[in-house]
């Protein structure tokens, strides 16, 4: 397993934590040991009524040229008109960055637990997914767009009627120094609710 990632207290860790551009990453990314260890933490997230309504979904490098594949099918069946366009970059999104990770939300339909709820619990899995990256000293992109949306897609990573890709995770080495974005004032999004007015 990768060393952990020299972050000495769980505030410096969040405060540093940043995403990658999924096109910059380079090897080396996480070994099959350390990968698992990510997904471990990445399911340590609330779970009302422990239902587990997510399932994350690795796909190898060997499997990249399939996904790939799934990609032009299904896009040339939702896009018919799109014959002879340069699909290139779907190969390029197929095919970037050392380790790629699928994020599945499965709700538990008729469970006590509002399927809301639970698409909620897959987006705090997420969350994990980058945390636990970068605190095992790697990078990670968290991507979806129409290759998230397109219900083919969905199915062919087991996804049924009810099942929506959360995201495409992204994980390696960055090849390019990350810069920070800019971040909202808390002025702006931090307020007292004031209930002077009940």
């Amino acid at each position: 397993m990768a060393p952990f990632n020299d972050i000495t207290t769980p505030l410096s860790h969040l405060a540093t934590r940043r995403s990658g551009k999924a096109r910059d990453m380079v090897a080396p990314g996480p070994d099959a040991a350390t990968l698992a260890h990510i997904v471990a933490l990445g399911a340590r997230t609330p779970d009302h009524g422990k239902l587990a309504p997510w399932r994350f979904i690795h796909v190898p490098h060997g499997a990249r040229g399939a996904l790939s594949a799934l990609l032009r099918r299904a896009y040339g069946v939702e896009f018919p008109k799109a014959a002879g366009q340069d699909l290139s970059p779907l190969d390029q999104f197929a095919h970037q960055a050392p380790e790629l990770i699928v994020l599945l939300s499965k709700p538990v339909i008729g469970a006590k637990i509002p399927a809301h709820e639970q698409y909620l619990s897959a987006g705090a899995a997420a969350m994990n997914l980058l945390h636990a990256a970068h605190a095992h000293g790697f990078v990670a992109n968290w991507l979806t767009g129409w290759a998230a949306e397109n219900r083919d897609v969905v199915a062919a990573f087991g996804g049924g009627a009810d099942d929506k890709i959360i995201g495409y995770f992204f994980i390696g080495s960055p090849g390019k120094t990350l810069e920070e974005r800019p971040r909202p004032q808390i002025s702006d999004i931090f307020q007292t609710w004031d209930a002077g007015g009940l």
